[in-house]
């Protein structure tokens, strides 16, 4: 049958798919267009498992906010290397995924990865075809959602998007949610307040403060005294509301907020690539490779 440059082009518009890869899938299958699209969405997910194990450091956050404020998500998408990172469909996919967290009930990730998308594919559908059009590894690493009768908001990090926060107030203030959405975002606070600092953390630092004061050889009063210092400075350190805020430092967080007449009610702080151990590539090398394997 004669594959026609016609049907060339409406295969790459369905596949998203390069134009010889195209040609050949429609050679394969006799210019059958369904079996050519069906063929190729297979060895696409081939090659989206065969990626699977590759380290994902990379990548970008997103969050969205609903209309009225009541619903907030967020999500960290990633891939191997932030030239994709930057990709307009890498971006989309992840805006995507986190517009439907917020628009869906979701609490685990065979949820999530269900989710129908606008493309009438799901999450994870989508996401195996996106590997083979960008030829990376692509996961959706970690998710939150919050719905809340007080208000929300969020804040992505530069144009990069490598950090997002999302904030959960008491009452409705969109603009002192974005403030501490970004001091979160610039501080990496570890909880909110001292009462959530674990008792283990405190006994550690205890150990730790008192050791060091033991060699000043002052008396245990003073040992003490001193010890009990150290430990609220720790606080102010590690706790969201001990921290002076980062856009006026005269004032604590803790502070602020309470003169809005306001309170936090939680927090979620996601940095692309942290905990994940980086493998040092060559991708030069490894673009060497795949192009003497083909």
């Amino acid at each position: 049958m004669n594959i026609t440059a016609a049907m060339v082009k409406e295969l790459r518009e369905r596949t998203s798919s390069g134009m010889m890869e195209c040609k050949k899938a429609l050679v394969e299958s006799n210019g059958d267009m369904e079996l050519a699209v069906e063929n190729m969405r297979k060895a696409g997910l081939a090659k989206a498992d065969k990626k699977s194990g590759r380290t994902a450091a990379e990548g970008i956050i997103s969050v969205k906010i609903s209309a009225d404020g009541k619903s907030a998500a967020i999500v960290d998408v990633n891939c191997e290397t932030d030239f994709v990172a930057k990709a307009d469909d890498f971006v989309t996919f992840a805006n995507d995924v986190a517009t439907a967290v917020l628009n869906a009930e979701v609490g685990s990730d065979e949820e999530l990865l269900g989710l129908v998308l606008a493309n009438g594919q799901s999450i994870d559908e989508t996401r195996r075809g996106l590997i083979s059009k960008l030829g990376e590894n692509i996961t959706v690493r970690r998710f939150d959602k919050f719905k809340t009768d007080g208000g929300t908001a969020g804040y992505l990090h530069g144009t990069s998007s490598k950090i997002g926060v999302v904030v959960e107030l008491a009452k409705a203030d969109a603009e002192l949610a974005k403030d501490v959405a970004m001091h979160i975002a610039a501080t990496n606070p570890n909880c909110i307040s001292e009462e959530q600092v674990s008792q283990s953390l405190i006994d550690k630092e205890k150990e730790i403060f008192t050791a060091q004061a033991l060699e000043s050889g002052k008396p245990a009063d003073i040992i003490g005294k001193m010890v009990e210092g150290r430990i609220k400075k720790f606080f102010a350190e590690i706790t969201l509301l001990g921290q002076a805020f980062v856009k006026d430092d005269s004032v604590t967080v803790g502070q602020l907020v309470k003169s809005k007449g306001n309170s936090v009610l939680r927090f979620t702080r996601f940095e692309v690539g942290e905990g994940i151990e980086k493998k040092e590539e060559n991708f030069a090398e490894e673009v060497m490779a795949q192009v003497r394997a083909s």
